[in-house]
């Protein structure tokens, strides 16, 4: 099961050349940038861990994908993207967000049924990835 996550995530996975293109945007419209990773994509995960500091002030797209390389290489089979921010109205916001790596195995998700009273019935996923300790999932 493909996690579609971000801006881009029914398309196809982006090359390098075209997130360098997301990339020259970003800086051009002097967003704020940040790499996470994670192995666990659940939906409500909104909490990735940061690689390394966010990039205030970048002027060239070159040092986000230096950033994404060095997270790759230290993270081959985890999920990683790339968060853009814009501080213009005095909050950081989110502007885009994209999946700039993923596993090459991805379990996917069980959706877990449950029956309640008066038919009424709730649904919750369980990630197939948290079955397997943290750092041992991929």
């Amino acid at each position: 099961m493909r996690v579609t996550q971000g801006t881009f995530s029914f398309l196809p996975d982006l090359t390098d050349e075209q997130i360098n293109k997301q990339l020259a945007y970003i800086v051009s419209k002097g967003f704020s940038a940040n790499v996470e990773y994670t192995d666990d994509p659940h939906p409500r995960n909104s909490y990735w861990e940061l690689w390394g500091l966010p990039l205030f002030d970048v002027k060239d797209a070159s040092a986000v994908m230096y950033e994404i390389s060095s997270c790759r290489k230290a993270k081959p089979n985890y999920y990683i993207k790339v968060n853009a921010f814009d501080n213009t109205r005095g909050i950081e916001s989110c502007v885009l967000s994209f999946i700039v790596n993923r596993p090459i195995n991805e379990p996917g998700f069980l959706l877990q049924r449950q029956d309640f009273e008066g038919r009424t019935m709730k649904y919750s996923l369980h990630s197939y990835a948290t079955e397997k300790p943290e750092g041992a999932r991929y």
